[in-house]
């Protein structure tokens, strides 16, 4: 669990924000000068359109974040509820109107049929979801679509595999950051396409909307995890 924290701290957390001991309670992102290195959004799934659709926006997002900005890959996870969510790091801390700043104007260049706010508090994965019973957890991109009508474990998720997820992950540089804002206030970046549009791209780190098995296979073979169902196990 502590290098687990470690990670949170190195990615997520302002520093001297360290997560409460019983998992449950949220944490906040933004410290008391309303300054945040985390960018989380949530995609919680709708009572109209596709079933997978709340996947598939948090597909387009993610992917348009990376191509267009370079932005490194970002983590995904299930809430033990309905939703996912993206979780962008910042390797700096930004203030808190410029975070919501860079998802309006996310919002208004790429995807204005999209209401993306950033959460300000979040329960750290994986934990109990006290609403469903349910675990909330990091998860393979290549495997969201199997959460999209279900977005929870029936298992606690081992924390090996948590901290495989993260431990590769790279956050947003501060001028890459400030660049992306300027880029859209320009109107420089690619229009997005529809998300209902969206192909597998075939660019390493970008999210797979359709992920084969063989796919996720070899990727979490590549980081030393070996699959079971809907579980993710390290060999010891």
């Amino acid at each position: 669990m502590e290098k687990l924290i470690a990670q949170f701290l190195r990615l997520y957390l302002m520093p001297g924000m360290a997560p409460p001991d019983d998992r449950v309670r949220p944490v906040t992102l933004v410290s008391g000068d309303d300054l945040t290195r985390a960018i989380v959004i949530d995609f919680a799934r709708g009572r109209h359109g596709a079933p997978d659709q709340h996947w598939t926006e948090l597909c387009a997002v993610a992917n348009r974040l990376q191509e267009a900005y370079g932005f490194p890959a970002p983590a995904v996870s299930i809430t033990g509820a309905s939703s996912f969510r993206l979780w962008l790091s910042l390797e700096e801390p930004v203030p808190l109107g410029d975070a919501r700043r860079f998802l309006s104007m996310l919002r208004d260049e790429h995807f204005p049929e999209l209401d993306l706010q950033a959460t300000t508090e979040v329960e750290l994965p994986p934990c109990l979801n006290a609403q469903t019973g349910k675990w909330a957890a990091f998860i393979h991109p290549g495997m969201g679509a199997s959460f999209a009508e279900e977005a929870g474990l029936e298992m606690a998720p081992p924390l090996t595999a948590q901290l495989a997820f993260l431990e590769g992950l790279e956050s947003i540089g501060k001028a890459q950051f400030f660049d992306a804002l300027v880029s859209m206030k320009q109107g420089e970046a690619p229009q997005a396409t529809a998300p209902a549009a969206i192909e597998p791209p075939p660019k390493e780190g970008l999210l797979l909307k359709d992920a084969t098995l063989e796919d996720i296979v070899r990727h979490l073979h590549a980081m030393n995890i070996e699959p079971t169902f809907r579980h993710l196990l390290r060999p010891d």
